[in-house]
Formats: structure tokens, sequence, C-alpha cells
């Protein structure tokens, strides 16, 4: 098996510089980190976490809160998360709460604090008073993405623009019938999310002196099934129906997109629909949405954590994350309408 000095000697460097260079640590030149990551890849080494974790008494490992595993958004951010900690030479591990009852009390009140891990990365979900004490009981570094929780630092989009950007998107086409279907509820998954995205919409339309009918705010749960169904509620009446549909995700958009064929109502020439996330499928279904990330915001909030972990200062707010209005051909000016 090649070792770390086996590294060292191809090159001839020492072994604390192959360390440093392979944990990404400060002090190493980038041709010399080049060099020995070329090593390292070419010899086949693969750096021991807990060998490289008993100098500095830490596990190195970086543990990552989530709800549900299941869901797009966490499994990409997940991607990011473990794309760094590779590099590195951290471990991940993931607690999966997988929604409520006795494994999510298991997860706050023994795996958690059981000192298994280094720093901690908390997807976006409603804590309990009981989990968010446990949570800041926590003595390491720790990081949201995606909503916020409170008093814990937090990592992601800006959901008030990108929720405004996707209905003045529509407005600036001149629709005034604009339906919102919206997320969350299910086992307190992004509580802060729906809620602000929702309350943007709300704005958006009253800021444009636009009236926005109850029975044309639907629940959709950010899900493709949900979603079609509400969309079915919203759309049967042929008569009394919206001319664009915002959706609070993309998985939602879809669900609108499969209803609408269903029914043989045409997009965008009889109805515009828009999302946000622009997850895979959106492009070849051909939904103009609101871009972001989410493994770009886990490789973000992991960087942030390895930084503190080796010294560095705590950044106390984070940034928004980028996000990009992306249009495709699922909206359309709504004078493409037969009349009525």
């Amino acid at each position: 098996m090649t070792s770390i000095d086996d590294v060292a000697k191809s090159i001839g460097v020492s072994t604390a510089t192959v360390s440093r260079a392979l944990r990404g640590l400060s002090g190493v030149s980038a041709g010399t980190r080049l060099r020995v990551q070329c090593a390292a890849e070419e010899l086949g080494y693969v750096p021991s976490s807990s060998a490289s974790g008993l100098a500095s008494g830490r596990t190195m490992a970086m543990g990552v809160l989530l709800p549900q595993i299941d869901r797009w958004y966490f499994s990409a951010v997940l991607e990011g998360v473990d794309r760094q900690l590779r590099a590195a030479g951290y471990d991940l591990v993931v607690f999966n709460l997988g929604g409520s009852g006795v494994n999510r009390q298991r997860v706050f009140h023994r795996s958690i604090l059981r000192k298994r891990i280094d720093a901690l990365l908390v997807m976006c979900m409603e804590l309990t008073d009981d989990e968010l004490q446990s949570l800041q009981a926590v003595d390491s570094p720790t990081l949201v993405v995606g909503g916020s929780v409170r008093g814990v630092r937090h990592v992601g989009i800006d959901d008030d623009a990108a929720a405004r950007d996707a209905v003045e998107h529509l407005i600036a086409l001149g629709h005034k019938d604009i339906a919102h279907l919206r997320g969350g509820g299910s086992f307190g998954i992004e509580f802060e999310v729906p809620r602000i995205r929702e309350e943007s919409y709300l704005s958006t339309m009253a800021r444009h002196g636009l009236p926005v009918r109850p029975e044309w705010s639907v629940f959709g749960d950010f899900r493709f099934k949900r979603g079609k169904e509400a969309a079915f509620t919203l759309l049967r009446d042929p008569a009394d129906r919206p001319t664009a549909v915002f959706c609070s995700s993309d998985e939602m958009a879809f669900g609108v997109i499969s209803a609408a064929a269903d029914l043989g109502i045409s997009i965008p020439g009889e109805l515009s629909v828009v999302g946000i996330d622009d997850h895979e499928f959106a492009d070849p279904l051909n939904l103009t949405t609101i871009r972001q990330s989410p493994e770009e915001q886990g490789a973000y909030a992991a960087d942030l954590l390895l930084a503190e972990l080796e010294g560095g200062a705590p950044v106390a707010a984070p940034g928004p994350r980028p996000h990009e209005l992306i249009i495709r051909t699922s909206t359309a000016p709504p004078h493409s309408l037969p009349a009525k």
C-alpha cells in the first residue's frame, strides 16, 4: 500500500509538505501543491483521515444534518460538500433525520453530541426549541445551507430576490392573472424558504397593483406528484384559470407542465410557467426558471468551515450566493392566448 512517505520520496519533499498540500493548507507553493497532487494520484495514495487527525486531536470528519435525503436540493448540496472534504482529507458523516420521531431524537441528543465530527453543516429545516438548544451546544463550527435557522449562520441564495425576479419576469411579459404554487410543510423542511418566496410573490403582485386570488395560491410540497395534483385543481376550469403560474420550485413546475399536457393546455401559448432551481430536468423540459447552484453552496459552506478549522476567522454573515433568471420557452406574453 502506498504511504505518504512514498509520495514525499517520489518528488523529494518532506512528508509534512505532502500532508499540508493534500489538506489544502497554507505554506505550500502552487507548483509544489500541484506536484504533490499529481504524485499522489499517480501512486494511488489516499490520505488517512484518522492518521491526519492524531496530532490535532480532530476526527477529520464533518457532519451534514438533513431532514430527508431523497430531495434534489439536499443531494446536490452533499455533492459539493463531499468534493471539498475529499480534497482536504476529511470524511463526510451524514445525519439523516428521516422525518420525525425516534430517529430525530437520537440524532440530536446522542449522535451529534458525541464529538464524532469537527464541524457541522445543517440543511434548511425547522427545529424545535429543544433541538435548537442541542445544536447550539455543539462545540464545533456550524453553518446552515439553504433556508435560515434562528441563531445559526446561513449560506444560500436571496430567496426574496429570487422569487421577485421570477414574478417580475411574468409581469414584464404582460401577465396579470398569476397563480402561485407553493411548497414546504413536510417534516418542517425548508420552513423559511416557502414563507419567504410566498411573501415575495404577494409583495411583488401588490407593488404592481395586481390582484391575488386565494384560490390561486395552492400547495405543492416542492414535489412533482403533489404539484401536478395541485395544478389540476388550479387549471381544471377553462373559463377561469390564470395565464401564468409561478412555482416555488422546479419540481412543482414540472407537475404543472405535466398537468397542462393532460388537460390539453399549450405552454406557453395558453399558460406560462416559471420555477426556481434550474433542476437538471429544467433544460430538457424548456422551463424558464431562477438558477441556483446547491452544489456550489455546499462547496462554499464546506470551505468556510474548513478554513475555520485551520485557524481562520469565522465569517459572521456569509453573503447570499448568486442566482440568475434563465429564460426558456415555458414563458411568453399573454397576448398569444386565444380570445375568451
